[in-house]
C-alpha cells in the first residue's frame, strides 16, 4: 500500500507505550496494532486527530505516501498523459 504509517516513530519519540497511546486515544490496543502495522484500510479522522492530540504532532508525521513500484507508468494515464478522441461537439 502506497500509505505508510509512523505511528511506531512518535511513540519512541515520545517513548510511550502502545497500550498507553491507545487508552488515551480510546481505542482497543488491537485496532491501533492494525493501523501501526499497516493493515487498516482506512482511518477515521476523529481517530487521525485523537492520535495527533495525544502525541502532539500533525497527520503528516503519523501518514506518508509511498509511489508504488510500477505504478508511474500508471499515474501517466490517469494524470491526463495518455491518448484521447476528439472533442465532442
Amino acid at each position: 500500500m502506497p500509505i505508510t504509517v509512523d505511528i511506531d516513530v512518535m511513540l519512541a519519540k515520545r517513548k510511550m507505550s502502545v497500550g498507553e497511546l491507545a487508552d488515551r486515544v480510546g481505542i482497543t490496543p488491537a485496532n491501533l496494532a492494525v493501523l501501526k502495522n499497516g493493515r487498516a484500510k482506512a482511518v477515521r479522522f476523529t481517530t487521525l486527530a485523537a492520535l495527533c492530540e495525544v502525541l502532539e504532532c500533525q497527520p503528516g508525521d503519523l501518514l506518508r505516501w509511498e509511489a508504488e513500484e510500477g505504478a508511474e507508468e500508471g499515474a501517466e494515464s490517469v494524470a491526463g498523459g495518455g491518448e484521447r478522441g476528439p472533442a465532442p461537439q
